[in-house]
């Protein structure tokens, strides 16, 4: 084999490698969000939860009781 055929075939490995590089880019560049051409939905703005005076009142009472249950074990 001389130095013309060495060539060819190095050329032709190239030639094969080029096209499965530019097939995996192609995959990996369609994995990622949605395909093209496809509308995207815009999920609904979601309402900012709001807790009542009534509600805050009850947490509060409840983690004070907790704190003096915890205060009264921890003097034993």
């Amino acid at each position: 084999m001389g130095l013309k055929g060495i060539l060819a075939e190095i050329d032709a490995e190239i030639g094969k490698l080029e096209q499965v590089r530019a097939l995996l880019t192609i995959g990996a560049k369609r994995r990622r969000g949605s395909p093209k051409g496809v509308a995207t939905v815009q999920k609904p703005a979601r309402k900012p939860h709001r807790i009542s005076p009534e509600g805050r009142a009850r947490i509060a009472e409840g983690q004070r009781r907790r704190w003096a249950a915890k205060k009264k074990g921890a003097g034993k």
